[in-house]
C-alpha cells in the first residue's frame, strides 16, 4: 500500500480527506499522530515542518502533499475514482473551490478561535477575540444559508471537494454555535447521511470526550 495518511481521528481537517479517500474506496493505510509522544511528534515533524494535518505521504511516487485540500486533488490527479472532487470545467471548478474556502477560512477558522479560546487558562481568555469570532461566524452562516437555499450539495447537484470541507466545518461549529438556518441545517442532515461522513463519525466516536463541548 503507497497512501499513508498522517492523522488524527478528531481532526477536523483530517475528516475532509478522509471522506474523499472513503467516497472512492481509496486504499490508505492510516497513521494517527500523537503529539504527546516525542516520537511520534517528531516523526510528524520530519515530514511537514509546519506540523498541521492531514498529510499525505505517496511512497510510490515519493511525495509528501500536506493540507486538505491539495490532498484531494492530489487524489483525484493520481488516484482517482468514480467522484470527481473538482469538475474539468473551469468555471464548476471555481464555484467548488470558493465553496471549500468558505468552509475552510470562514467557519473552520472562526468555530477554532471560539474552541481555543475554551481551552485557554482562566487568566488568558480572549473576550473580544471570542466575540468576533461568533459574530463572524454567524454572518457565513448566512451566506451559506443563502445558497443552500437552491442547492443540493455546496457547488451545486455533485457532491464535491467543497463537501468533503464543509462536512467537518458545520459538525464542529453547530456545537460551539448552533445552526439555525433550515436550509444549512438540512444540508448538514445530509452530510450526515452520507456514508463517507458517517464512517469518519463512527471512526471519530473514541475521541469526541476530548472535544470540549462547553464553554
Amino acid at each position: 500500500m503507497s497512501l499513508i495518511v498522517h492523522l488524527h481521528p478528531l481532526s477536523s481537517y483530517c475528516w475532509k480527506a478522509l471522506i474523499a479517500l472513503y467516497e472512492n474506496g481509496t486504499p490508505f493505510e492510516p497513521r494517527i499522530i500523537d503529539f504527546y509522544d516525542p516520537d511520534s511528534a517528531a516523526a510528524f515533524r520530519g515530514l511537514w515542518p509546519i506540523a498541521k494535518m492531514p498529510v499525505l505521504e505517496d511512497t510510490a511516487r515519493g511525495r509528501v502533499v500536506p493540507e486538505g485540500s491539495i490532498v484531494i486533488e492530489y487524489l483525484q490527479a493520481f488516484y482517482p475514482g468514480p467522484v470527481e472532487f473538482v469538475p474539468a470545467d473551469p468555471e464548476a471548478a471555481l464555484e467548488v473551490r470558493l465553496a471549500d474556502r468558505l468552509f475552510d477560512l470562514h467557519v473552520q477558522d472562526f468555530l477554532q478561535r471560539i474552541v481555543g479560546d475554551r481551552i485557554r487558562p482562566a487568566d488568558a481568555k480572549d473576550p473580544f477575540g471570542l466575540a468576533d469570532a461568533h459574530a463572524r461566524l454567524k454572518t457565513s452562516y448566512g451566506v451559506i444559508e443563502d445558497r443552500m437555499r437552491t442547492r443540493t450539495w455546496a457547488a451545486g447537484d455533485t457532491f464535491s471537494m467543497a463537501d468533503c470541507a464543509a462536512a467537518p466545518a458545520l459538525y464542529y461549529a453547530d456545537k460551539v454555535s448552533p445552526i439555525e438556518g433550515p436550509a444549512t441545517r438540512a444540508y448538514l442532515e445530509r452530510l450526515k447521511d452520507r456514508p463517507s461522513f458517517a464512517r469518519v463519525l463512527k471512526e471519530a466516536e473514541p475521541y469526541f470526550a476530548m472535544f470540549p463541548s462547553e464553554p
